[in-house]
């Protein structure tokens, strides 16, 4: 037979098969079920009402045990649950067979608020019985012997704790151990301060320079002023002095430019690491017309990003020395090359 499309798949039911003795009432089915309603049961060719026989995981159990015979019990199976995975029955629907007078019912576990109840094929609205403590099922009117009540239960499920597709979502404290804080929108380059190995985006960065005249004493180093703070990436340069937050190797620059004095006259530079000093340059000025009144020094400093600061000093042999402050020649700068 031709078919458009793919061929239709056709496969047979799982069905158990069992020998009844008269009195055993409890079989073991090689899967566990959803619920009476996810099998048909068949005793001697007879197909059997849900309400006479429960299921518990593999077990079946019968509230009359089927008589004598050999394989005359059949378990069909309408659908199997997957192997290895926890399943949830959203649907479930109970049959009860009433005595006379009876009210209460017990049923599996419902949401409350989430169940419908019958009673002789009529839909029961919500006056009509109490349903309240999630396995009991209470009807206002006693029923006579005979009486068929079902009960259609839902479960009700939620998605708890997802992420919501909000900015800031995500905190610190829900990320594994050991795992990077996110405290801002990473792009590009991960910066150091946010856990980088060996980068430099986003680290510390500052540029200063002097606005005014300052004195220097002769023969003695004095620590240079900059008045005028071009930027500070990380708040980490004030009164004169860089601190950087962040561990790891920077690269510093710094000019001064002498004037006034007499001459010959002996001109330094020196970058001051926690109070001493690191690295200097300077020159001997044989004449005011050498030219030569600009020293400069730029050298690689390793911080540990906590107490290490730095700091600028001049020297000069000469009396009545000034520096000049202007925006081009004395000047202090740095930035981090790579974190520690």
């Amino acid at each position: 037979m031709a078919f458009i499309g793919n061929q239709p798949f056709t496969a047979a039911f799982l069905t158990d098969t069992f020998s009844g003795t008269g009195s055993q009432t409890a079989y073991t089915m090689t899967v566990a079920p959803a619920n009476t309603s996810s099998i048909i049961v068949a005793v001697t060719g007879v197909l059997q009402d849900p309400s006479t026989y429960s299921v518990s995981g593999t077990t079946l159990t019968f509230s009359t045990a089927p008589p004598s015979g050999t394989s005359n019990i059949s378990v069909r199976y309408l659908g199997i649950p997957a192997s290895g995975v926890t399943t949830t029955a959203y649907r479930t629907v109970t049959n009860f067979t009433a005595t006379a007078a009876q009210t209460s019912f017990s049923v599996p576990s419902y949401t409350v608020g989430y169940i419908d109840v019958y009673r002789n094929g009529v839909r029961l609205v919500s006056t009509d019985f109490t349903a309240t403590t999630g396995t009991t099922v209470v009807l206002v009117n006693a029923c006579t012997s005979g009486d068929s009540v079902v009960t259609e239960s839902f479960l009700v499920s939620s998605v708890l704790n997802a992420i919501p597709a909000t900015a800031g979502a995500v905190a610190g404290s829900y990320l594994a151990g050991g795992a990077v804080t996110l405290t801002t929108q990473v792009t590009g380059i991960l910066p150091v301060a946010n856990g980088g190995t060996g980068l430099s985006a986003g680290g510390p960065a500052f540029s200063a320079n002097a606005n005014t005249t300052q004195a220097i004493s002769q023969s003695a180093w004095t620590k240079v002023t900059f008045g005028n703070e071009v930027f500070d990436t990380n708040s980490n340069f004030a009164s004169n002095r860089f601190t950087p937050t962040v561990a790891g190797y920077y690269q510093v620059n710094a000019t001064v430019n002498f004037g006034g004095g007499t001459y010959p006259v002996d001109e330094r530079c020196a970058l001051y690491k926690n109070g001493s000093v690191y690295a200097n340059g300077g020159a001997y000025i044989s004449s005011a017309t050498t030219n030569g009144g600009l020293q400069a020094i730029s050298c690689l400093v390793s911080m540990n990003g906590s107490t290490d600061y730095l700091e600028i000093y001049a020297y000069t042999g000469s009396s009545g020395t000034t520096l000049y402050g202007d925006s081009s020649n004395t000047l202090f700068n740095g930035c981090l090359v790579r974190s520690a």
